[in-house]
């Protein structure tokens, strides 16, 4: 039986390469919209961040995402994804890291 590869990519923040399935996906599409991505099917460019609160804490100190992105982004933006990590790292805890 043939072994599936596991689709791995790299936390922005840690430059950690991981499963796709343990980060989490943040996009900015054409009009420089930057927004979480729970399907990590939106259109645009994507970047990971790994689902641990403490290292959505570090990109929002270290504005991780308007560096990657090339724009200025509000705080209220890193409090979301800080919630929204916060939400999936109780969830895997809870179920495993199979789900998304």
């Amino acid at each position: 039986m043939k072994k599936r590869k596991v689709p791995m990519r790299k936390d922005i923040v840690t430059g950690e390469m991981m499963p796709k399935r343990q980060l989490i996906r943040v996009v900015k599409n054409k009009e420089g919209e930057v927004s979480i991505d729970p399907t990590g099917k939106k259109a645009g460019r994507g970047a990971y961040i790994a689902v641990d609160v403490e290292i959505a804490k570090r990109a929002k100190d270290e504005k991780t995402f308007e560096k990657a992105f090339h724009v200025k982004m509000d705080d209220s933006f890193y409090d979301e994804l800080i919630k929204y990590t916060d939400h999936l790292q109780a969830r895997q805890a809870l179920f495993g890291n199979n789900e998304k």
